[in-house]
């Protein structure tokens, strides 16, 4: 981790505009293709779920921005950011789960599976509020909707990028999943989050390259 140093920083005037405001957080939703993804995933006996936690904590880590996290007046930036995700744990309930991220996908997936199962017998809703190195993820598969948005502190409003996606759905010869990304405007742009849907996107049309067969 280190601090952004302000006085050079090119956002910084940004950082001081938004800053002041009582909602400066914005988001989108892209239906993603995931006409070669899905079926890779099934065939190959992954999760979805994990799967998709992987390739949103992979593209969020090669962006910066998504990397950048607001202390009071201050910005940091994390070498490494990490998922933290939503799973049911009966038909109503869900609870919250934590994964460290590293970039081999099988690697990942073995921890993600171990904590999920840990998760499901000693559900926990606390997390660690003092803890910003993290991503906030929920899968929403039984909708496909065309916007979203996560409850959040507004004051001081927080600065961890959240994401959900939802129901798969057919688009003439296309499989499409809507993607929602919400993020803090003082530390980032549209321009960021459009390189965060063209690198996943990437991924998603090339996932024998980014997790690997079986």
């Amino acid at each position: 981790m280190r601090y952004v140093d302000m006085q050079t920083w090119s956002r910084r005037n940004h950082f001081r505009l938004f800053s002041t405001f009582n909602h400066p957080h914005f988001s989108m939703c892209v239906n993603v293709d995931v006409t070669v993804f899905y079926p890779f995933v099934k065939r190959n006996g992954y999760s979805l779920t994990v799967s998709m936690v992987y390739i949103i904590s992979r593209a969020s880590n090669a962006i910066p921005e998504f990397r950048h996290r607001i202390r009071e007046d201050q910005v940091v930036e994390h070498e490494i950011v990490n998922p933290g995700f939503s799973i049911l744990i009966d038909e109503d309930l869900f609870s919250f789960c934590a994964v460290e991220y590293v970039e081999n996908f099988s690697e990942f997936a073995r921890r993600a599976e171990k904590n999920i199962a840990d998760v499901k017998a000693r559900p926990d809703l606390e997390g660690n509020p003092e803890k910003d190195d993290v991503l906030y993820m929920s899968p929403i598969p039984w909708v496909s909707f065309t916007s979203f948005s996560h409850p959040m502190q507004l004051h001081p409003a927080d600065s961890i990028p959240r994401f959900a996606w939802g129901k798969y759905f057919k688009e003439s010869d296309t499989l499409k999943m809507p993607l929602s990304v919400q993020g803090h405007h003082a530390v980032m742009d549209g321009i960021h989050m459009g390189r965060f849907y063209e690198k996943l996107q990437d991924y998603l049309h090339h996932p024998e390259v980014v997790l690997g067969k079986v």
